[in-house]
């Protein structure tokens, strides 16, 4: 079994103890979609979709459930990813926000991650070119036809999930109490952050190893396409505090390599940052119906505030809020949204002001 590890958030992924954290036993569990349909006509006779959940689901007299809370990762991470003692242990505890005896925490895995079904499973480029809107339909499934959630109390998703979450709010307007993006913009994938994206993608498919996606071991072309997602989301202050000498900093760059080389797969990843492309909620913002909480770092370089983009668009909304965290020694660049000690003022607020 390969190791999962969170690579674009830049969030470790621990296999804990998990009565150490203080709260209830995640359990983890899959759901079978027959002959999903995909927004470009392909059809898969067996999606199958893994999730983690914690904490019990309440319904109130009428039969809603009033208390989940799903929360959705970034490219090439997993669900299991949100129970690192940075994230999980911020959150989930007894008296903390998310207070898992109080919520019932849904983390899916998304399409092409984690142990949804994936390329590497057997078909690999033969795989159905999924999309973001693909990803949010078979959550929306998982949700209602397996876990029996009509409705959540918060979605909110970091990165990729981030993204995810401004689809899922005008998607599904009626569904949610409350809306809280990370490391997000709601506009197309284009720029800087497109180009990188294809400069990875094109790192794997133009190494001769990759064999069109029949490889027997990983090409070469994978370890490249790492090189291009390092300096997508490095950390300028923070990196360089941690690796203040050539030898400490090239020490640190093969450490990183290595450990995200050995946790991914290249059709997998090819699959997952071509998955943006047609991404754009902007022209459905006005659709959204629940308060948001945009929340942004200004040392992302994923996101940069120079565009000046989010001070635009969150005008759409009509209960939307954009929040740019400066840049301190607690931040740290695009993998910001993983840190609750951050951002969870925020939360909190939102969690308020969306109180039925």
């Amino acid at each position: 079994m390969r190791t999962p590890i969170l690579l674009f958030l830049l969030a470790i992924v621990c296999f804990i103890d998990t009565e150490a954290q203080n709260h209830p036993k995640p359990v983890e569990g899959d759901y079978v979609v027959k002959n999903f349909k995909f927004s470009e006509g392909e059809t898969l006779p067996e999606l199958n979709l893994h999730y983690t959940t914690i904490g019990k689901p309440i319904k109130d007299v009428s039969g809603r459930v009033v208390n989940a809370v799903l929360i959705t990762h970034g490219t090439t991470g997993n669900g299991k990813g949100f129970l690192s003692e940075r994230f999980a242990g911020n959150l989930f505890g007894p008296g903390q926000l998310l207070d898992a005896t109080k919520y019932y925490i849904i983390l899916p895995d998304g399409i092409g991650h984690g142990k949804s079904s994936r390329p590497s499973d057997g078909l690999h480029m033969k795989f159905p070119k999924y999309t973001y809107d693909d990803m949010v339909r078979a959550q929306y499934l998982l949700l209602t036809e397996h876990l029996g959630v009509n409705h959540l109390r918060l979605a909110m998703g970091t990165s990729m999930g981030g993204m995810h979450t401004w689809v899922w709010g005008y998607m599904y307007p009626d569904f949610m109490d409350a809306l809280m993006p990370l490391a997000s913009m709601p506009i197309e994938i284009a720029g800087r952050n497109r180009m990188i994206r294809k400069m990875i993608i094109d790192a794997i498919e133009t190494d001769p190893e990759w064999k069109g996606g029949e490889y027997a071991n990983q090409p070469l072309g994978l370890t490249n396409a790492v090189h291009a997602l390092i300096f997508m989301v490095s950390s300028p202050l923070q990196w360089q505090k941690a690796a203040p000498t050539r030898e400490a900093a090239e020490l640190f760059l093969k450490d990183k390599v290595d450990s995200y080389v050995a946790g991914l797969d290249a059709n997998d990843m090819i699959y997952q940052f071509d998955a943006s492309r047609f991404y754009d909620p902007s022209p459905y913002l006005a659709k959204i119906k629940a308060p948001l909480f945009a929340i942004n770092s200004a040392d992302d370089q994923v996101n940069p505030p120079e565009l000046r983009i989010m001070e635009e668009e969150i005008k759409k909304v009509k209960k939307g809020r954009y929040i740019l965290l400066p840049i301190t020694d607690e931040t740290s660049g695009h993998g910001t949204h993983s840190n609750p000690k951050v951002w969870g003022k925020y939360l909190e607020e939102l969690l308020k002001i969306s109180a039925k």
